[in-house]
């Protein structure tokens, strides 16, 4: 008898809200389609650490059924658990502890890292994966790109609190991230008005400032965003304003982490992750001071970050992740192959993968963002997605 197909699917970078909705869709259509389902644990890392070997490596290798996926969809994270693995430039500390070192030799970078491509490669194939269903932002769907252009059959789908895949108008975890923002800030002005404050609330976005801006939306606030450095002056002027005719005499402003001031620097701190990404200093901490020492009114900073990742998705993320798993069954039952699923035009889609070193998506500054008075635009919506944003 000839062996049925296998499906491989494994989720990268940061959890967010609707990854498990993701997995149970997938699951579930390729028990339509006689398709097996193995997930892979602990994203990429998953392919260059599992044990080669006949059996499956449960370490690494989850084999998923309708019946282990029934409710894990009720439930945030994800079950195949996650990480910030890039197989192109692995430090030795992290090479798997079965790797003879003379065959890790082979794959040594010239700056000291390792490429492990070519096991994950012979990983594949060993598990007998015939699609590989990868889930992830930005730094995970550019591995994605390169297992595909070495003939990898994949179908990716975009995931990120920050919506700034390029190619896609959607991705899955920002509705969730932007319905918690709004709970936390909402909860946050008792507290603020109780005391005659300004709130300074960091939000992710460390390229591109959809998150910071669409919390903006839905709470009135002002906000900044790394596509628009800003007048420090300016805003410390519009927030002393706004507190002043506030009968609870309270102001609120949302900072992306990579937002920055004209002539602000913003430090980075610690080593670079997998991806070369590091830390940049604590934005919500440092444009709390700055604004306190320009109004002379004591600004709190307030982090809107791990907290909107956290718990269920909303519906409208449920309803995105279940959709974006089943185009992609379709696609993998067309033949399609290299695609990544997508909102384009405010349709569901699919589109080319994003390639190596692709640049983020990014707000358009001129139609979304009033730069003088700190807030979204409202007016001229007319004819715009349902979320208000094209793939410009």
């Amino acid at each position: 008898m000839a062996r049925r197909r296998r499906i491989g699917v494994l989720t990268g970078g940061g959890d967010v809200p609707g990854l498990n909705s993701v997995i149970k869709s997938i699951t579930y259509r390729s028990s339509e389609l006689d398709l097996e389902v193995v997930g892979i644990r602990r994203g990429w890392e998953g392919l260059t650490h599992v044990k080669p070997g006949a059996a499956l490596d449960p370490e690494y290798v989850r084999p998923l059924d309708r019946a282990s996926t029934r409710t894990i969809d009720r439930t945030g994270g994800t079950i195949l658990h996650t990480s910030r693995t890039n197989p192109t430039r692995m430090p030795q500390s992290a090479l798997p502890a079965w790797l003879d070192p003379a065959e890790a030799a082979r794959h040594r970078n010239e700056d000291g890292s390792f490429d492990l491509t070519d096991l994950v490669l012979e990983h594949i194939e060993s598990l007998g994966i015939d699609v590989l269903i990868p889930i992830g932002g930005d730094d995970t769907l550019s591995f994605a790109r390169v297992l595909s252009d070495r003939g990898i059959p994949l179908i990716a789908i975009p995931k990120t609190m920050d919506n700034d895949v390029p190619g896609t108008e959607y991705c899955i975890g920002f509705a969730s991230a932007i319905t918690r923002a709004k709970e936390l800030i909402d909860r946050q002005r008792t507290t603020l008005g109780s005391h005659e404050r300004i709130g300074v609330f960091r939000i992710f976005g460390r390229d591109a400032g959809f998150s910071a801006l669409f919390a903006a939306y839905v709470t009135s606030a002002r906000c900044v965003i790394p596509e628009a450095p800003y007048d420090l002056e300016a805003l410390a002027t519009v927030l002393a304003d706004d507190r002043r005719l506030s009968p609870s005499r309270y102001a609120i402003v949302i900072t992306a982490e990579g937002a920055i001031w004209h002539g602000g620097v913003l430090p980075e701190e610690g080593p670079p992750d997998a991806f070369g990404h590091r830390h940049k200093s604590n934005v919500g901490e440092v444009l709390a001071a700055e604004i306190a020492s320009r109004t002379g009114v004591e600004a709190l900073a307030i982090e809107l970050t791990y907290d909107l990742r956290s718990g269920q998705p909303d519906a409208l993320d449920q309803i995105v992740a279940s959709t974006f798993a089943n185009i992609a069954m379709d696609l993998v039952a067309d033949g399609a192959v290299g695609r990544m699923v997508a909102v384009r035009d405010g349709k569901y889609a699919h589109t080319e993968l994003p390639g190596p070193g692709a640049r983020a998506r990014r707000v358009d500054v001129e139609t979304l963002y009033n730069t003088e008075r700190f807030r979204p635009r409202y007016d001229g919506r007319m004819g715009s997605p349902l979320l208000l944003t094209g793939l410009r």
